[in-house]
């Protein structure tokens, strides 16, 4: 009730002041006059949909909005302030750092129209039976209890909105995530949450009923994330509500830390074909991995034993180092893992070397927020994106960096019932959805202008980067490509140290 205080001392001030002009002065209205406009301003505040920060924090929340907002969300020089909603300008759907200024996409003298009807990318390889048509962009792994109900709820619905699918992170896949209706992702983390027997292990029968489910189109093994490679999630247990407790067979009010590492496989051989099970499990729907590359090493192990077992993944989503929210632990965001550009060129590389390419399909999540970051990423050897902080600040997020304490001024990452209830789940979707579709929108009108129709006909020459000690190089020059089946006929000098030390039956 704390936040609402100062709503209510204007309004007991300018009563004060009304009934002090009426009995002793009238120039008493030159104060209540103010406290009024004011009182009324917060009145509003309390009442609107789109700006859950102003719901929460009435009149308090104008005075701490913008500055947040334009301390999360820089923009080049010129660029216009989205619209009251976050989303309405085109051109910046939700700003955000845009790419490196020392990078720019070629542009064509023979553009061609650009496409009406946005572009997906088929998953699904020769071991699935129910493959899925992607969007270019979709949303990244977000867990209910890292998010509220609301949250999820908003986020499925905005998906099930603009045919795009939404990742349900390593949380488990709750009745919120399948109310929206959505098309859904569902990861299994080291903590197999959602699918996790007495002993904390992997519970075969009950993944199997729920992969089972029409809103479930794939299912993602998380290995690790950007935002803390090599370690296990944390969700602090002023987050884990009883209703949380009971969706992860965990204790309410207890800090929940899964584990670093899986427990259902412990070398390359033994990761494919778990992958190879979940697969079948599932009835078919595309399977496939997510990772924060840390190793080409053991990248290639794992490449290597797919070849040897004669089964892959139907995707692969390569998050960066960079990625992550304010719930990232500060110690380890950005300072272990490749960052994206580099994992998505090892694990493209890496695939192609082996000639797996062509049947399994890699994802881009970190740091992807404009049309421009899209193509970026596809020019760089991914299909398609996901993103995690540009779809929050599109639900109200105003990068508070408080998501671990669960006091989220927005009502987006916290499950105190009092702050989420300023998350409006229909201007939410609403505003998730328009935020995809515009930036998809201008990922294709760029491709027009760089002379592509199709997201397949970007490739590293389309990528160029500035040098301040010499030429302008596209990615085509400044990075090696493989070929395909060139690790298998025989690798180059640059891959041949990483690719002998590559044991199927071992990581490192």
């Amino acid at each position: 009730m704390r936040r609402f205080l100062p709503l209510l001392l204007v309004w007991v001030l300018g009563t004060g002041a009304v009934l002090a002009s009426l009995a002793r002065s009238p120039w008493w209205w030159t104060v209540a006059v103010p406290l009024l406009a004011a009182a009324c301003l917060g009145g509003r505040d309390l009442l609107q949909r789109r700006h859950p920060v102003l719901r929460n924090h009435p009149l308090v929340g104008r005075l701490r909005y913008r500055p947040e907002r334009a301390a999360v969300r820089p923009g080049p020089a010129g660029a216009r302030e989205p619209s009251g909603d976050g989303v309405g300008v085109r051109a910046v759907p939700v700003r955000v750092a845009h790419g490196p200024d020392d990078e720019y996409l070629v542009s064509s003298l023979r553009p061609v129209e650009a496409s009406e009807e946005p572009p997906s990318v088929r998953v699904g390889g020769p071991g699935c039976t129910r493959p899925y048509d992607m969007a270019l962009l979709n949303v990244s792994a977000m867990s209910f209890g890292a998010l509220s109900a609301r949250a999820v709820l908003a986020l499925s619905r905005g998906a099930e909105l603009g045919r795009f699918a939404q990742d349900t992170g390593e949380g488990g896949l709750s009745e919120h995530h399948l109310r929206g209706g959505g098309d859904l992702v569902w990861e299994i983390g080291t903590g197999y949450f959602g699918c996790r027997d007495a002993d904390g292990g992997f519970d075969a029968r009950e993944f199997a009923d729920k992969a089972a489910l029409p809103e479930v189109r794939c299912v993602s093994l998380k290995l690790s994330q950007g935002a803390s490679p090599g370690t296990g999630g944390v969700l602090p247990g002023v987050k884990v509500s009883a209703e949380i407790a009971r969706e992860r067979k965990v204790p309410a009010g207890e800090t929940v830390v899964s584990p670093a590492g899986h427990r259902e496989f412990a070398t390359p051989r033994e990761l494919v074909l778990f992958v190879a099970r979940l697969r079948e499990l599932a009835g078919g729907k595309p399977t496939g991995f997510k990772l924060c590359v840390g190793s080409r090493q053991e990248f290639l192990a794992v490449c290597r034993a797919m070849v040897a077992e004669g089964v892959a993944p139907d995707f692969v989503v390569v998050d960066g180092s960079e990625g992550g929210t304010g719930a990232a632990p500060a110690g380890l965001a950005g300072h272990l893992g490749m960052r994206l550009t580099e994992g998505l060129i090892t694990v493209h590389n890496a695939l192609t070397g082996v000639g797996l390419r062509g049947g399994v399909r890699i994802g881009a999540s970190g740091g992807v927020a404009t049309g421009a970051d899209i193509v970026r990423r596809l020019a760089q050897g991914a299909d398609y994106t996901n993103a995690a902080r540009s779809m929050m600040r599109a639900l109200g997020c105003v990068g508070a960096l408080r998501c671990h304490t669960g006091g989220c001024p927005a009502g987006v990452a916290t499950q105190d019932p009092l702050r989420t209830r300023a998350l409006h789940v229909a201007e939410g979707a609403r505003r998730v959805r328009l935020h995809q579709q515009e930036t998809v929108r201008d990922a294709v009108r760029i491709m027009a202008a760089m002379g592509v129709r199709d997201p397949g006909g970007l490739g590293p020459a389309h990528l160029v980067r500035r040098s301040h000690t010499g030429p302008a190089r596209s990615y085509a020059e400044l990075y090696e490509w493989l070929a395909p089946g060139e690790l298998l006929a025989g690798p180059p000098r640059s891959w041949e140290a990483d690719w002998k030390a590559a044991d199927p039956d071992g990581f490192r």
